[in-house]
């Protein structure tokens, strides 16, 4: 089971944003075309057994141009399901051999993704053992990495996630790579973000007063 180790960047400002990753000399690397659109499921007991206990089942399905839903003649994206385990106790963290070290700013879970044929199959199989899906939320992410020459960042992901709620971005790799590329991107640890997009969507609500529903865009009129 693999170590995820990330954290969130909230974007005010994605055309500067994106001037920063060119400075640095960013490339795209998702599915030769950099943006995909996700449609996100995550399921649950009725009783909310899984979230109770930290852990997270989603399906994902990304398409490779456009909205799902809406883009005619896309390319042919794919399913994923995912499994996360409870986020780790602040303050420890796995290395790349194993070992636990200090860290406590960066969120770590165990994940374990799998691609599947289809989403529908997968969903009716869920249903038929009790859980449904209960959340729904959208987002195209555009993913990059950092030239070669940059061996500090071989194994870091810059994900640029344009949500229903504003721009975000995730750092996922070694916490030490994570903690340089913020700084290279002018951010401090005190920028980060450890929450998941549902968390932060209900305190979006509570904000502005409003019912949780599924964090979608809005439909063109």
């Amino acid at each position: 089971m693999a170590h995820e180790t990330e954290i969130k960047l909230r974007i005010e400002d994605a055309a500067g944003f994106r001037k920063k990753l060119k400075k640095l000399g960013a490339r795209r690397v998702t599915g030769g075309t950099g943006r995909v659109h996700e449609w996100n499921v995550i399921f649950d007991t009725p009783e909310g057994g899984l979230a109770k206990h930290g852990q997270l089942l989603r399906i994902r399905t990304e398409s490779l141009y456009g909205r799902a839903k809406k883009a005619k003649g896309s390319a042919k994206g794919r399913v994923v399901l995912t499994f996360k385990r409870p986020a780790m106790p602040a303050g420890i963290q796995p290395s790349r051999e194993g070992r636990i070290v200090k860290a406590g700013r960066h969120k770590v879970r165990e994940e374990i993704e799998l691609e599947v044929a289809d989403s529908e199959n997968l969903t009716k199989i869920f249903e038929g053992l009790g859980m449904r899906g209960w959340f729904r939320y959208e987002k195209y992410r555009t993913t990059f990495a950092l030239p070669a020459a940059a061996r500090w960042a071989q194994d870091l992901l810059i994900e640029l996630d344009e949500t229903p709620m504003g721009t975000f971005v995730e750092l996922e790799g070694p916490a030490e790579a994570i903690d340089r590329a913020a700084g290279e991107l002018g951010y401090s640890p005190r920028d980060y973000v450890l929450k998941n997009y549902l968390a932060l969507y209900a305190e979006e609500c509570r904000r502005r007063n409003e019912e949780p529903r599924d964090m979608v865009f809005a439909k063109p009129k």
